[in-house]
């Protein structure tokens, strides 16, 4: 077909995901002319919206893709039924003929499901449109269980979503282990393990047989090879998924043996006048099921309607992906399955402590990778996918643990950046120089690289802070990119702004509705200023994981429970109260190394009757859920010791109860240690204080962990209220300068000058903000508040707390316990098999 440069050219695209949406997008950027109105026609009611996202539409997420122009008419909730070829028109279901100069099919595909006994009873699901999304969640309000079939991507995706709606939930999966098509067998079982660990049974490497029925007609059970059964009142199919080509094959077009309209490299069909994009087209023998290609195929067909004798063609695709599952990390790039017979090594690391496996999959002499696989910790991801193919510049192992990190200027101008737009590091490097562009955002509109799955834009800005420095160019330290602030500058927005809401500051200082970064850096920043309880209103949406609950996730979904014990001194009284609430409530407990008891195994629903017990007596929370204070350490000094030369025990409960509940960029550790001999530990803490004959020496920014810091000796023979003056500026300081998630150890080398800049700061008032700084402290002491006292006072704060929305006092089933020296342990229990 020749394209005529006339303005009632006229494009019909069927199908309206995302596939079609990039289409029309890229049409009209490029379209300056107006050469081509367009029309698209989807059978959803709803106009295009992210399908990688769905499963965040139970949680309230807009997955509604922007609007396209007026140019464009989109016809929704109609099907398109047949195809004239010789005409040129489509009719659509509601009786409407459309002709057509050209017309793409973006059909996408359908779930597959097996042709197995019980597939059409009552509660059995696909997982593919939000309107399925809708029907499960309607039909699980009265269920207890429920399963998926299909251990891939879509299908844990759609058994969190179960999980998530009060449902106990489990995997069945053909395959030997789960996501067969991007994980080789370690890293599948690395991830059975983390899912387990969430109470979700996963049964791998057994076929179904069929769905069996109860009493009411509804399903009730998956019948699996073998003769076990699996309780299910809720049955989700995601075994795969099947072309839509039913519209080729009604008109004559070639369609493959398995399905999919067949395509050349432009994405055209035998007629010229047809094109297929998207999980409907079959180029190169392959149906793509990943959002990245299908998006290439877009751009390609948008090339070739206005440059028809164009050479612009779809070359396969990059296959790698990187995506959190229940809140695991996972990654699989290039060829992770290649071996020996491909001239292939594999190096593997398996850590079964810290539930991380990687693997790199890299050429006979070691120079090359090939591919790998990444669970547990994919941080590395893509600086290794962007070496795919080419020179790696360090050995296997060094990738491995991070000791080679690419930095964005490295990567040589073909390396992929972004695979689900095709985007190279030279398109970036390029639209950097010609746009002068200097934030991420700026870079991630210009180019498309990062706004499809978000797994590089780790790499893209550290390819825009390469540019930047090379240019002589300040590089931005912007928070995220709805942000242009480092997370130090909105806690001077908030703070002057007198900003009281997360709303407010996007729609004042931001743009869009936010994201995983920087909605819980306000939410730690509207703390820190006093805002109120951290589960009130808005800010309840922001938290972390923990702060949801007041309470540590625990890995069989159950909770700790930690009271605040001052300095480690505690009454018997209070003694008595703690071990009597671990009996009646079954709990595990446990002395750490911090001097607190801490108490595991409750259920959500237990939470607060725990709570009250433990308020009634005296106590209050300990913050070990939040990015605050935990501790303040302390041997028993001077009182007892007779090494000890100062009070350390009184110091510590000061200090404990002064800083309590200061939410901060990062955990904050202290200890009190009554001489020399240093019992307490004090100088790997944030802030640690050493007694003298003449008084206190303060040590800041000391780090235990992974990577240790000795904290540097900051003052001397301080007094009492020398020690605390200095102690509050440092906080206050910190807690306003600090990036997100930054502990004070790497805030304070990366602070320009130091430690002698912290001191002309904080004691000589270089700035002029020590008075601030104390202000803003005596501000937290007067307004703290017990979170935990608060919550038992709030009858709505209190309707959080229950492990299933349909039955508040119902036990989560799945959490069971064995016992092991005389206390409980955690038992991971499949679903329940007959």
């Amino acid at each position: 077909m020749e394209a005529r440069n006339e303005p009632d050219m006229h494009l019909v695209v069927v199908g309206h995901g995302p596939a079609s949406h990039r289409l029309v997008e890229a049409l009209r950027e490029r379209d300056a002319a107006g050469t081509w109105k367009v029309t698209v026609i989807g059978e959803e009611p709803r106009t295009a919206y992210d399908r990688v996202a769905l499963t965040t539409h139970l949680e309230g997420a807009d997955l509604a893709y922007p609007a396209h122009g007026a140019e464009v008419s989109v016809v929704t909730g109609e099907r398109v039924t047949a195809i004239d070829r010789t005409a040129r028109t489509v009719t659509t279901s509601a009786g409407r003929t459309v002709g057509y100069d050209a017309l793409v099919l973006a059909t996408g595909s359908a779930p597959f499901v097996p042709p197995v006994e019980g597939r059409d009873l009552p509660g059995v699901f696909v997982y593919r449109t939000i309107d399925d999304l809708d029907a499960i969640r309607d039909y699980a309000r009265d269920r207890a269980t429920g399963a998926v079939v299909g251990g891939g991507l879509l299908g844990l995706e759609a058994a969190r979503a179960i999980q998530g709606l009060g449902l106990r939930s489990g995997v069945v999966e053909v395959a030997p282990w789960l996501m067969p098509r991007q994980l080789d067998e370690g890293g599948g079982a690395m991830l059975r393990r983390h899912i387990e660990a969430l109470g979700m049974a996963v049964h791998a490497g057994e076929p179904m047989e069929r769905l069996e029925a109860g009493a009411d007609g509804a399903v009730a059970g998956i019948a699996l090879a073998g003769g076990r059964r699996i309780d299910a009142e809720v049955v989700v199919f995601s075994a795969g998924i099947r072309p839509r080509d039913e519209l080729a094959r009604g008109c004559g077009l070639p369609v493959g043996e398995r399905g999919g309209i067949v395509v050349d490299a432009a994405c055209r069909t035998e007629d010229p006048a047809i094109w297929a994009i998207g999980e409907c087209a079959l180029v190169g023998g392959t149906v793509y099921g990943l959002v990245g290609p299908c998006f290439s195929m877009a751009e390609v067909v948008a090339d070739r309607l206005l440059n028809p004798g164009g050479t612009a063609a779809f070359e396969g695709a990059d296959m790698s992906t990187k995506l959190k599952l229940m809140g695991v990390d996972v990654a699989s790039f290039g060829d992770p399955f290649a071996g020996p017979d491909q001239g292939a090594l594999g190096v593997t690391y398996t850590d079964p402590v810290a539930g991380v496996y990687k693997k790199l999959v890299v050429s006979d002499d070691a120079k090359t990778l090939l591919g790998g696989v990444l669970v547990g910790d994919a941080e590395s991801y893509g600086t290794l996918r962007a070496y795919v193919g080419g020179n790696l510049p360090g050995a296997p192992e060094q990738m491995l643990f991070g000791g080679t990190e690419a930095a964005g200027g490295d990567l040589p101008g073909a390396t992929v950046i972004c695979s689900c737009n095709n985007v190279t590091a030279e398109t970036i490097r390029g639209a950097i120089a010609a746009e002068s562009l200097t934030d991420v955002g700026a870079v991630k509109g210009c180019t498309k690289a990062g706004t499809s799955c978000g797994s590089c834009v780790p790499l893209v800005k550290r390819i825009l802070d390469a540019e930047l420095t090379a240019a002589g160019i300040e590089v931005s330290r912007a928070i995220c990119e709805h942000f242009d602030y480092s997370r130090a500058e909105l806690f001077d927005i908030v703070r002057g702004g007198r900003v009281t809401s997360f709303t407010q500051l996007v729609q004042e200082h931001g743009r869009g509705r936010g994201c995983d970064i920087c909605k819980p850096a306000v939410a730690s920043i509207l703390a820190s200023l006093g805002n109120g309880h951290i589960l009130e209103g808005e800010q309840a949406a922001l938290q972390d994981t923990n702060d949801h609950f007041l309470a540590n996730l625990q890995k069989n979904g159950t909770y700790s429970v930690v009271p605040r014990v001052p300095g480690g001194e505690i009454t018997p009284e209070r003694l008595i109260v703690i071990g009597e609430v671990a009996r009646d409530f079954g709990l595990y407990t446990k002395i750490t190394g911090g001097q607190r008891i801490d108490l595991f195994g409750a259920r959500v629903e237990q939470l607060p009757e725990i709570w009250r017990r433990l308020v009634d007596a005296g106590f209050e929370s300990g913050h070990a859920y939040g990015k605050a204070l935990r501790t303040v350490k302390s041997c028993v000094g001077s009182t007892w010791c007779r090494y000890g030369v100062q009070d350390s025990v009184a110091m510590a409960i000061r200090l404990e109860l002064r800083y309590r509940g200061l939410r901060a960029p990062h955990k904050l550790k202290s200890a009190v240690s009554g001489c020399a001999r240093e019992c307490a530990e004090a100088q790997s803490k944030d802030f640690g204080v050493i007694a003298t004959e003449n008084g206190w020496n303060l040590y800041l920014a000391g780090n235990g962990g992974m990577r240790p810091r000795h904290a540097d000796l900051f003052a001397s023979d301080l007094s009492d209220e020398e020690l605390i003056r200095t102690i509050d500026r440092f906080l206050m300081f910190y807690i306003r300068t600090a990036d997100r998630l930054q502990r004070t150890a790497s805030w304070l080398e990366a602070l320009d000058g130091g430690v002698e800049y912290l001191r002309e700061v904080i004691v000589d008032d270089r700035l002029g903000i020590c008075a601030e700084l104390d202000a803003a402290m005596e501000r937290h002491v007067a307004a703290y508040s017990d979170e935990w006292r608060d919550t038992l006072a709030d009858p709505d704060r209190l309707r959080r707390f229950v492990s299933f929305v349909n039955a508040p006092q119902t036990p989560d089933p799945s959490i069971e316990f064995e016992v092991e020296r005389e206390q409980i342990k955690p038992v991971l229990l499949p679903l329940e098999v007959k």
